[in-house]
């Protein structure tokens, strides 16, 4: 039975194979001190006891809503609650991690108060085996950001990054301009400037709110070629959002900071996938690969057509084994 007035917030889990972590994810949403919320659940064809976990809480709590559907990732999950979500903001949320109990109160706080479409906090980096924590470092002071100002930071993605999980977002941000999650990794990095070129001012909130789960078997955990290449795509995407809202003279500075760190992160996950197959062969190669595609991203004269040649930008090493390749 659904809530019949519509709910200030309406909170977005994807929710795939993480009965492990899935109780203490629920237990956070559930126990928040701000109360006008709902949860929309979307179980994307789990395989394990996380449906069975999410049916349990949608029959004690009228304010929880699960979907399920056949698996087809986390950007179609995200999309489709999208469209089903009735509140005036949006809050994305991880199912392995957790929040404190005031995070959607001080978010939607920090957004009436400043008349701010995006709210942002920061987080806690939490090892999934140890349980040791420690703070996302590179922070702002708590205020309140104009749009070019956001804009510059979510560009360069260091201060202010373009995860969707640790803010608070204004639905129409999504809504009134059809912005929709690609199919992809990285698909946060690839639509995240879209949401916030949108928003009028972005309130900041420097307290560790979020706690993120290290796991071995997260997107950055588990590298591979193909997100590799999906994260340098990603980057590719951010310019033609740029290039086709006359906007990359503008930021271009921001973008140039963006292309630069994501090429060294790139080159790092490249030479690690190399040294876990023992295999040097190709790391040249797929060096010089990374650095040309980005180059790509930055160039002067970057169309719509370039996008196409950010596929498959880094080849998988194969691994070696008594000196023949297997």
């Amino acid at each position: 039975m659904f809530m019949e007035k519509a709910p200030k917030i309406s909170v977005i889990m994807p929710v795939y194979n993480v009965e492990e972590f899935l109780v203490a994810c629920m237990e956070s949403l559930v126990n928040q001190t701000f109360r006008d919320y709902e949860i929309i659940a979307v179980d994307d064809g789990s395989t394990d006891a996380s449906a069975e976990i999410l049916d349990s809480y949608a029959r004690q709590y009228d304010f929880i809503r699960v979907i399920h559907k056949k698996n087809e990732g986390q950007a179609k999950a995200r999309n489709l609650a999208i469209q089903q979500a009735r509140g005036e903001y949006l809050s994305f949320i991880d199912s392995d991690d957790f929040v404190k109990p005031e995070f959607l109160e001080k978010l939607y706080r920090a957004c009436e108060e400043t008349g701010a479409d995006i709210a942002y906090c920061y987080y806690y980096f939490r090892g999934s085996k140890n349980g040791l924590l420690f703070k996302y470092p590179f922070r702002c002071r708590t205020g309140v950001l104009s749009t070019e100002a956001a804009m510059k930071k979510i560009l360069r993605d260091t201060q202010l990054q373009s995860l969707p999980w640790n803010k608070l977002i204004r639905k129409r941000l999504f809504t009134d301009y059809e912005v929709e999650f690609p199919t992809m990794c990285f698909e946060d990095l690839a639509i995240m400037n879209a949401v916030f070129a949108h928003a009028n001012r972005v309130a900041m909130i420097n307290e560790a709110l979020y706690f993120y789960n290290m796991r071995e078997t997260s997107t950055l955990g588990t590298m591979d070629a193909k997100k590799i290449s999906d994260y340098i795509r990603a980057v590719g995407i951010t310019r033609l959002f740029l290039e086709n809202n006359q906007l990359y003279r503008q930021y271009r500075r921001s973008f140039g900071g963006l292309v630069r760190k994501t090429c060294l992160w790139c080159w790092m996950y490249v030479a690690g996938l190399h040294w876990k197959e023992k295999n040097l062969r190709g790391l040249a190669r797929n060096m010089r690969q990374v650095t040309h595609a980005l180059r790509i991203c930055d160039a002067q004269d970057f169309t719509v057509e370039d996008i196409a040649r950010l596929y498959e930008v880094v080849e998988a090493p194969c691994r070696l084994q008594k000196n023949y390749i297997i």
